[in-house]
């Protein structure tokens, strides 16, 4: 099995689920996973977007020394010329100096295919000319797929395709096929986008005389709208999922159920079963729906099913910043860890992703905090003056300084005043927290302490005409 990534941008999710699956297959029949990157575009490769690819397989764990790997394209280039070399001496293919406009002149039309002109004209190599193979004129090609069944395409529907430039590099096609010759490929498992392409490589095969491999075209990634999941318009970075503290095992997870899932009514599997239980026959070849929201869902589950010192380990990043995660708002020496340890189990039961500690917890950290404008005009209305001083002496005469008592104090002070316990707390939380919502008000004044909740209150109070 073979993963052949292209370095030319960050690692898409599709290609992450190319991987696993590849992955997965070869080590249920007890074959090798190859990893080779296909980096014979010279003008878009760029060695960051190699290590990007080796370091997005790492987190979803398939690490580097459990592999093959990686080749490079590249270091085969005198194979590929020689390839090309051998189908032109066997009459399989010819040069051809017709440039586009040429076939849009002959044919009238920018949308038909090469019209083989230069058939039979018997060019030799030279600057400008392409080879091109020679596609028979008769019969089909039977793509063997493990997912879609057997696909037959009429070879007199395929053009004579170029499989060398005018400059004598071979075009990506022959390349792709002499690299799984060279690895003794046996299996291919890639997206449904690379199906067009097939019956031109598997002819390539045929020509060479080796046996194709067998084919597994799994189903197209799509967002919302049914469209293929695009760079451009869709966040689609493995990278991005990452530092904005998606789980790897959620990732994984959530990845192997694009067009497919585990026996039973369940989705959310340890990786095990997957392992054990993924078949390729059982793959849907409709569109797979990239869902965001249920990714999202699934990367709280796995959150919550983390120990807590686990927890507290995976937010670290998110604390203290790193290269890829931007630092938070405090200053490290602002940093309290016995007190994030304390808030660290109230946490983790409401966020989704690991970035979201930040702002849940910034108010432990800040000599002041950080007031959301939206926030304060909806907790600080009529009477929230009032409010805040009576619950400002409330608590400071409290004997105990916990959770409890400041809960059942507040409740006494928002009842005096017809409120319940609800409405009360609000102005409160956006005092000393900064917003509307966030961790569990009473458990997070107990950790922030009496002095510095009781000062945020006075603050909010002098702000209030």
């Amino acid at each position: 099995m073979r993963f052949a990534p292209s370095p030319t941008g960050m690692f898409h999710v599709g290609g992450a689920r190319s991987a696993l699956q590849n992955w997965i297959y070869a080590k249920q029949q007890g074959g090798v996973f190859v990893l080779r990157i296909e980096d014979t575009d010279a003008a878009r490769n760029k060695p960051e977007w190699t290590e990007g690819i080796l370091s997005a397989l790492d987190w979803i764990g398939i690490e580097r020394g459990g592999y093959e790997g990686p080749y490079f394209q590249s270091q085969n280039a005198g194979e590929h010329r020689a390839a090309a070399q051998r189908l032109h001496d066997a009459g399989r293919a010819y040069f051809c100096d017709c440039t586009r406009e040429d076939v849009q002149a002959r044919t009238g039309s920018q949308y038909t295919g090469y019209d083989g002109f230069c058939r039979d004209r018997g060019l030799e190599a030279g600057e400008g000319r392409a080879l091109r193979f020679r596609t028979p004129d008769e019969g089909v090609t039977v793509v063997v797929d493990l997912v879609r069944g057997e696909p037959t395409f009429e070879n007199k529907l395929i053009e004579d395709f170029v499989i060398a430039r005018g400059d004598g590099s071979p075009v990506f096609l022959l390349a792709n096929v002499v690299d799984d010759m060279t690895m003794g490929i046996t299996h291919v498992i890639r997206a449904e986008e690379h199906l067009p392409n097939t019956p031109k490589q598997q002819l390539l095969w045929d020509a060479l005389g080796v046996k194709p491999p067998i084919w597994a075209h799994v189903p197209v990634v799509v967002n919302e709208k049914r469209q293929k999941l695009s760079k451009r318009r869709d966040k689609v970075a493995l990278e991005a999922y990452k530092d904005e503290g998606y789980l790897a095992g959620a990732m994984r997870n959530y990845l192997m159920l694009l067009g497919w899932a585990p026996s039973g009514d369940r989705e959310i599997v340890p990786w095990s079963v997957i392992e054990d239980e993924f078949r390729l026959d059982e793959v849907n070849p409709s569109p797979a729906f990239f869902d965001e929201k249920k990714l999202r869902a699934f990367n709280g589950e796995y959150i919550r099913a983390l120990g807590v010192d686990e927890f507290v380990a995976a937010c670290q990043p998110w604390l203290t910043g790193t290269d890829t995660i931007a630092p938070p708002p405090w200053q490290p020496e602002e940093f309290d860890a016995e007190a994030f340890a304390a808030v660290a189990p109230l946490a983790q039961t409401r966020i989704a992703v690991l970035s979201e500690i930040v702002p849940n917890v910034d108010f432990l950290f800040l000599a002041a905090p950080l007031i959301d404008e939206a926030a304060w005009a909806k907790a600080m209305k009529e009477g929230a003056a009032d409010l805040l001083a009576a619950a400002v002496a409330a608590f400071e005469a409290l004997a105990t300084w916990d959770a409890e008592s400041l809960k059942s104090t507040l409740e006494a002070v928002g009842a005096e005043r017809g409120l319940k316990l609800g409405k009360a707390q609000a102005p409160v939380r956006v005092a000393v927290t900064g917003r509307t919502v966030g961790l569990p008000l009473f458990e997070s004044l107990e950790v922030l302490g009496r002095e510095r909740t009781l000062s945020r209150l006075r603050a909010a109070r002098v702000r209030l005409p």
